[in-house]
């Protein structure tokens, strides 16, 4: 017992014991706590503190801590839950809640479990809230469920030191024979809808080219007008020129004779023909055919006649001058007025034309009648010696006719005037 070497091994052995007292001691004494965290310390079994992050020293063997909570924002999702609506239809909902504890005290001491304490509350209080809506609301009042919900459980979890911040239907699902009843009704709306704009289309389009028809018939008309007008004038006026022609050559029987033969066979033209019409100078044609071919013909003219002269030298009979008749007032409507009706017909269907275009999402563009629009004209020049009809302005009047140029007319033949040869 008095050896030395074994005083020294107890020695050291309490020694050891100490340090390690000391050591476990410091290290139950000392506590850092993290960010966001809270720690709740009870001494001697009751509460005592709550710790926040930082530097803490704790009594070692005296106080101890109970628990650490987390003070982020959290997020739960709880599995689908089956809910029944009014119209007794069973919908299964899945719910996501995001909560933050702001009491660690309230959240250890006031409830075991406050995860499964909300989950059950929101279970609850969504059979409550839905349960007063047909599935039509609830598949389109979200907003509505979100908020009763977050009502009921920031109340209900005040007291335990919990706030909720957000509560969101993840997803709602009907049953697999109402999902295909909506999805048909959908597929019906689609299809009516598209209907409807094709109906209206096919409206616009319709309309845009009932607008270009009139327009275009308006200005067909209007230049049908114009080329009626112009070729009556000039038929007018090459009658007229035909008309004195013949007058100032004085033809003899036999050019009318040569006219009659040449008329005969148009006359016997076609093989329905029952019926000739023969006129009543025929036969004092065929005799004027015959004495200018040295026979003797009937006589040359009706009876009673005066002779005319013939190739046998005697006198040729005195020409009588006529005066050109002047042409008649027109039938139609002034061209001119007829031109600014036209054209005031035709802005306003251009007008009518832009306006549906507009409604359907087309504007009307103006250069697409252009080169419709009829431009003045006149009449192609005649060949050099002849008179031709002269251009008509679209606007103004009919002009007089050109003077004659036939003898005893003072016109550019130069010769004299009827009343120069009486």
């Amino acid at each position: 017992m008095n050896d030395p070497s074994a005083g020294t091994i107890v020695v050291w052995i309490v020694v050891a014991l100490i340090a390690i007292f000391v050591i476990v001691s410091l290290v139950k004494a000392v506590r850092i706590v993290p960010q966001a965290v809270s720690l709740i310390v009870e001494r001697l079994g009751r509460y005592s503190r709550t710790l926040d992050a930082g530097f803490h020293l704790l009594v070692p063997y005296v106080d101890r801590v109970r628990a650490g909570v987390d003070l982020r924002e959290q997020v739960v999702s709880f599995p689908p839950q089956p809910v029944i609506t009014s119209d007794n239809l069973v919908v299964s909902i899945d719910t996501v809640i995001y909560f933050q504890v702001t009491d660690p005290k309230a959240a250890v001491y006031e409830i075991a479990n406050y995860i499964t304490a909300i989950e059950q509350l929101t279970v609850t209080t969504l059979r409550n809230v839905i349960g007063a809506m047909d599935l039509e609301q609830t598949l389109t009042s979200r907003d509505q469920i979100n908020g009763q919900l977050r009502g009921v459980l920031d109340e209900a979890t005040g007291k335990w030191g919990i706030r909720v911040n957000r509560v969101e239907l993840k997803s709602i699902d009907p049953p697999a024979s109402v999902q295909g009843s909506m999805e048909q009704q959908m597929r019906a709306e689609r299809d009516r809808r598209a209907t409807i704009l094709t109906a209206e289309g096919v409206k616009q389009s319709q309309i845009l080219t009932a607008e270009g028809e009139k327009q275009s018939n308006i200005l067909r008309a209007e230049g049908e007008a114009q080329s009626a007008i112009l070729r009556a004038e000039g038929e007018a006026r090459a009658i007229l020129q035909v008309f004195d022609a013949i007058h100032e050559g004085d033809p003899d029987p036999k050019l009318l004779a040569y006219q009659y033969l040449q008329m005969l066979p148009q006359i016997a033209n076609g093989t329905s023909s029952k019926l000739w019409v023969v006129p009543t100078e025929f036969t004092a044609a065929l005799g004027s055919i015959a004495k200018g071919f040295g026979g003797d013909g009937a006589p040359a003219g009706p009876a009673g006649a005066p002779d005319e002269g013939g190739p046998e030298g005697r006198a040729p009979r005195p020409r009588v001058e006529r005066e050109r008749p002047a042409l008649g007032e027109q039938a139609l409507t002034d061209p001119a007025e007829a031109l600014a009706e036209a054209r005031r017909q035709a802005e306003a269907a251009t007008a009518d034309a832009t306006s549906a275009g507009t409604q359907s999402g087309m504007p009307f563009d103006p250069n697409a009648e252009r080169g419709q629009r009829p431009g003045g004209g006149t009449v192609p020049p005649t060949q050099p010696g002849q008179r031709g009809p002269e251009p008509r302005p679209l606007g103004g009047a009919t002009p007089p006719p050109a003077p004659p140029t036939g003898p005893g007319t003072g016109g550019p033949a130069g010769e004299e005037g009827p009343d120069a040869q009486q």
